[in-house]
Formats: C-alpha cells, structure tokens, sequence
C-alpha cells in the first residue's frame, strides 16, 4: 500500500465520462454482483429461518466486524483484544437469545473497556469504540428480529433500504456524475448518487412493508424513515471509509471478493441497523420493530 492507491481520482480531462463504464469497472462489477448475491441469499436465509440460525449468522458478521477493527488500527496486544471482545460478541449473543437482555447489553461496555486498557494510552478511544460498532451491528439485528410479530418484516425493510441505498447509489453516481460528496474521504461518491440511493432505498423498503403479509405498513411514514435510514448509512459508508484514510488502508481486509472486508459491505448496514433499533425503543411500543413499522 502506498500514497498512490490512495489518491483522488483521475483529473477531469482523464476521466470516464458519466455514462460510460471502462472493461475493469464492468469486471468489477461483476465479481461485487456475484459475492453480494451470495450475501444476500445467505442473510436472507437466516432472516426466515430465524433462531440460532440467525443469531449464529450475525455473530459471526460481528467478530468480524471487530477483527477487522482490532487489526485495522493497530494497537499493542491485538490477539489478547481480540480474543477478549469475541468472548464477549459470543457471551452477549447467547444470553440474547437466552432471554438475558439486560446482560448482553452489559458484556459490551466491559468489553470495549478491556480493549480501551489493552490498546494504550494511544489507542483508549479506537480500540473501545471497536467493540461497541461490531457490538451495535449483533445486538441491533437481534433486537430488531427478536419481536415475533413485526420482527422478520423489520429485517427485510431495513435489508430493503440498505442494500436499495447502496446500489442505486453506485448505478446513480456512474451514470450521472456531478460534484462529489465527499472528494477527501471517498472520491467517488457524488451527491447525484448519493440522493438516486437514498430516495430509491426508501421506496423500496417502503413497498416491502407495505405489502408485507399481514403487517402492511403506512407507505408515507415508512418512506420518510427509510429516507433517514438510507442516509444513516450513506454516513456509515463515509466513516468507514474516513476510518480506513485514517490509517492507510484501501479495504478493510481481504475476506469478500470484489468488496474488501467485512466492514466494507456492512458499513452502512451497520449505522443503519442501528439507528433503526434506536428509533423503534424510542418509540415505547413492545418492540423496536413495532416502533419502525406500526404508525396506525
């Protein structure tokens, strides 16, 4: 890794023109549609199996997700912050499911306190805050799936927001171009992307609710956050990639082909999910999943 693969793009006269896609961004493309399909099958699968399945597959997403972190920004004693947080990813996902809420919330804080002291003085704030973005990501899925009534559609509209947002941005940007969203920390997203996606995500997520079997949520109050959501995670694309600037690398590992690392396909899954769990206990309903989809 050097300066060069992370520099700004090409000038404007060296460009691809909006419109067009060279042979390597076709390829590109490629390799990102086949590993995202089988992402989408095997999270969608957990989503309707549910049960162990389901908490079994985020908490591998989670671990990682903060392996990922714990290697990425480099502190001292990485295997012992490592080993630490995954036990308590594992503990909180099983007292979880076991019905112990109060408990797995708690394993968190203690965790990204052990992983505050095992990364110094240096590194207090980087390597806590690794636990609670890979903690968020396992116990917002499990929050938003737990509720048996709205739980499975909560997950498919945020599925439905997300991964609507992400494409339709990607499409939406190489197709129309215009000024950049962010040129420092990801110079190839433009604001032209960045609304296609939002809007695009939010209606879908929004006709899945709606036509979903007897929940059939409201489309307007469901469209309108999905528009927070989607922009949630176009914010949790940014940091991410802002976190990967920040100490010199591309992706965030190796592990998906055509996507980099874990955290580089859930990243805006990851703020949205939990912005959405958030939302929806705010509310005061039974679920959070009934704060996100009952508005009658």
């Amino acid at each position: 890794m050097n300066e060069k693969d992370l520099a700004p793009p090409a000038e404007p006269a060296q460009a691809i023109p909006p419109g067009l896609m060279s042979r390597h961004h076709l390829e590109d493309l490629g390799v990102r549609a086949a590993s995202g399909m089988v992402l989408v099958a095997t999270a969608v699968g957990s989503l309707f199996a549910g049960g162990w399945l389901f908490v079994l597959y985020w908490l591998i997403a989670a671990l990682a997700v903060h392996w990922e972190w714990q290697r990425l920004i480099g502190a001292p004693l990485p295997w012992l912050r490592f080993f630490s947080g995954g036990l308590a990813l594992c503990a909180a996902a099983a007292f979880y499911r076991l019905g112990l809420t109060e408990l797995a919330f708690a394993m968190i804080p203690l965790a990204a306190a052990f992983a505050a002291w095992a990364g110094g003085s240096g590194f207090l704030l980087w390597s806590g805050f690794g636990l609670f973005y890979a903690g968020g990501l396992l116990l917002a899925t499990l929050s938003l799936r737990h509720a048996p009534f709205f739980g499975v559609c909560a997950i498919g509209w945020l599925f439905a927001v997300v991964w609507g947002t992400d494409v339709c941005a990607y499409f939406g940007g190489r197709l129309i171009g215009g000024p950049k969203l962010a040129p420092r920390i990801s110079p190839g997203k433009t604001w032209s992307g960045f609304l296609v996606g939002v809007i695009c995500g939010a209606a879908f997520g929004a006709f899945v609710a709606h036509v979903w079997p007897n929940v059939l949520a409201p489309l307007l109050p469901v469209f309108l956050l999905g528009l927070a959501a989607g922009a949630v995670a176009q914010g949790g694309d940014l940091f991410e990639s802002w976190v990967k600037r920040r100490y010199g690398l591309k992706d965030s590992s190796r592990l998906i082909p055509g996507h980099g690392g874990v955290m580089d396909r859930l990243d805006g899954f990851i703020a949205a999910a939990i912005f959405a769990a958030l939302f929806g206990m705010a509310r005061g309903l039974p679920s959070a999943a009934a704060g996100l989809l009952y508005w009658q």
